[in-house]
């Protein structure tokens, strides 16, 4: 185990993004032969194979895929370990892996746009996909940092909220329910829903919500992998949706959708900033947690803008 190479870690990473020895070699600069050599070095040594051979090309075992993981781990420690080196230097510098759920993707840009004006010096790059591939990410070490709803609970991680995150249910504005007030629990039960994925966020606030409304989660909605594909499903009538308060504010302005006012919301949850706890803080990733917690809540959007007037006294 010891003796295993950062160049057999690197060529095991090529390898399985291209599933292919002779497509590796070539990312590497090196011969398929080559390529071989140090793939069967470091089964030697670990005593098992790394790769499962089939005609459609290689594919991870699940040694292949702790060592894997173990190689993301270890280029992103050499990585925070430069710009650590730089910032001793002085060196105002460095770069930060962002990933965000698909529901922050409406104003994570902004947080970014704001931060990279305060730290010129400091790349950032921003991944998008839903809680199941952030928290992939988070796994591989694919994402410094990662916005999100909920913090994974089978990975060790660190969690701070930077600001609320309200969730509210959404209908077109010729909705029957659109003006009126205080709509009961019960009431809003009985309507077609429009639903996010199993084990996305949403969905899970939405089970909550209705979990006291006997027999109403048997057949909860119509499901949709997008929060834009369940925007444009409730415009065109297809039913209401619980969703992010701050993925609508441009529908609701325009009076595209609005805002049903149900008792018992908006539901308010929490915007989290997560990081793995068993890897240690760049200095890039530090400066963007730091502007999290002081200044991320001045970037989400503002709901009770989003509400009619006359709905404001008669909320929660």
């Amino acid at each position: 185990m010891r003796n295993l190479t950062l160049k057999q870690f690197r060529t095991l990473q090529a390898v399985a993004r291209h599933s292919k020895i002779v497509n590796a070699a070539k990312e590497l600069g090196l011969t398929p032969p080559a390529v071989t050599i140090q793939i069967k070095q470091a089964e030697e040594e670990l005593g098992l194979e790394l790769f499962d051979r089939s005609r459609d090309g290689l594919r991870l075992t699940a040694a292949g895929l702790a060592v894997l993981e173990a190689a993301g781990a270890i280029e992103n420690r050499l990585r925070q370990l430069r710009e650590e080196i730089d910032a001793l230097k002085g060196v105002r510098a460095g770069s930060l892996k962002l990933g965000v759920v698909s529901t922050a993707k409406y104003f994570a840009p902004r947080m970014m746009a704001a931060f990279m004006q305060q730290h010129p010096n400091i790349k950032v790059l921003l991944q998008v996909g839903n809680r199941a591939e952030i928290v992939e990410k988070l796994r591989t070490h694919d994402v410094d940092i990662a916005i999100m709803g909920r913090a994974p609970q089978d990975l060790p991680v660190n969690s701070v909220p930077f600001g609320d995150h309200p969730l509210v249910i959404i209908a077109p504005p010729h909705h029957p329910l659109a003006y009126e007030r205080d709509i009961s629990k019960e009431r809003i039960a009985r309507e077609n829903f429009l639903i996010r994925e199993p084990g996305s966020g949403t969905r899970s606030s939405l089970e909550a919500f209705l979990s006291d409304i006997p027999g109403r989660l048997d057949s909860l909605g119509i499901e949709m992998g997008s929060n834009e594909t369940i925007k444009q499903a409730v415009m065109a009538g297809l039913g209401i949706a619980f969703i992010s308060a701050h993925t609508i504010e441009a529908e609701v302005e325009t009076r595209r959708l609005v805002i049903l006012d149900v008792a018992g919301l908006p539901v308010r949850r929490q915007w989290f900033a997560v990081t793995r706890a068993d890897r240690v803080m760049s200095p890039a990733m530090a400066a963007f947690k730091a502007f999290l917690l002081s200044k991320g809540a001045m970037y989400l959007p503002f709901i009770d803008k989003l509400y009619p007037a006359t709905a404001l006294g008669s909320r929660e």
